[in-house]
């Protein structure tokens, strides 16, 4: 029997059950498992239905994030079946339980290494060992930085890349903020930030956005969004102290440069699929997202992907988990030939 995990902290959400959080360490080792997943966002979390259902008791490992990126939006209002809308929160936590009502193990853990060469393949998660005759690699992607300097000295000191997990805190209100991106992601960020800030700067290197058009035109007309076009952030600013004062921008069309005040910059220019362990053993394009050779299956036998990390075209919550059913469903006839 796979050990039940403590409870951790309450969710912050009006839902009573939450997300794992990081158990003691323990000096137990694993037994095989028939399923891995490795990711518990909308992918991992359908794939762990999917198989728990056809009674293959998968481990689900949650990676550092558990839930995923979706955990750090309020409303998410294109998910199927809630025309009110849900935070995003509450649905993780919702398809969790789902899935653990037909037997998934949600586990804590972060995948350290996976040697594929061989069946089982070998796994090493948070240094203990897990055996698997299948794995659905599900780890979605995590936050692109501007790759400044000066915006990894001053990360957690006013750098974001989360407007719902930080917007609130007393440094960011009623002060101007700036968001860099010009997508739904940062459309979204800015219209949280307009709740606390006094002013939020949208600093885009076009002169349109290329977010939705109904994000987009719900944005534009927040008045306390302010679009700065055609430019770029080559630096954060921190005078005479050790937090975000303000931004340096650069104009791409005149080189003319600006500097902007601020008191946080919040940065939302598009994710990195999460696969750096498997180059040069899975089939990856030139961005390092997975390429599936048939369906959900990679080309090495028995693994399977689904979600943000093969996913650079649509990169949705439904598509996550319509591709998380795939890779169950695949994942569950491999088996049954084996």
């Amino acid at each position: 029997m796979w050990p039940v995990q403590p409870l951790g902290p309450p969710a912050p959400s009006k839902v009573t059950h939450h997300l794992p959080t990081a158990p003691p360490k323990t000096n137990f080792r694993w037994l095989m498992e028939k399923v891995v997943i490795i990711g518990s966002g909308c992918a991992g979390l359908t794939a762990a239905l999917y198989t728990a259902r056809a009674n293959l008791r998968p481990l689900v490992l949650t990676g550092r994030q558990p839930g995923g990126l979706l955990t750090t939006t309020t409303t998410v209002e294109n998910f199927p079946g809630f025309p009110e809308g849900i935070d995003g929160y509450e649905l993780m936590v919702r398809m969790q339980k789902q899935a653990e009502r037909f037997g998934a193990k949600v586990k804590f853990g972060t995948l350290e290494a996976a040697n594929l060469s061989h069946q089982p393949f070998e796994l090493t998660v948070d240094g203990e060992s897990v055996e698997a005759e299948s794995l659905i690699i599900a780890g979605g992607a995590s936050h692109r930085h501007l790759g400044l300097e000066s915006e990894r000295k001053l990360e957690n000191k006013g750098v974001t890349y989360c407007a719902t997990c930080d917007g609130a805190l007393p440094m960011f209100r009623n002060q101007p903020l700036v968001v860099v991106g010009g997508g739904d992601s940062a459309c979204e960020e800015a219209l949280y930030l307009t709740r606390f800030a006094s002013v939020v700067y949208l600093v885009h290197r076009r002169d349109t956005l290329r977010a939705s058009r109904i994000m987009a035109e719900r944005t534009l007309s927040q008045p306390k969004v302010k679009p700065v076009w055609d430019s770029v952030v080559t630096e954060v600013l921190d005078v005479k102290q050790d937090k975000v004062t303000g931004v340096r921008l650069q104009n791409v069309k005149t080189n003319a440069e600006t500097i902007l005040d601020c008191a946080g910059l919040f940065v939302a220019i598009g994710h990195v699929p999460n696969t750096q362990l498997f180059r040069g053993v899975l089939d990856m394009d030139e961005n390092g997202y997975i390429i599936p050779r048939r369906g959900a299956a990679t080309n090495v036998p028995g693994v399977f992907v689904a979600g943000d990390c093969a996913d650079r075209v649509y990169r949705q919550a439904i598509t996550a988990a319509g591709m998380g059913c795939a890779a169950g469903i695949e994942a569950e006839r491999y088996l049954a030939t084996r």
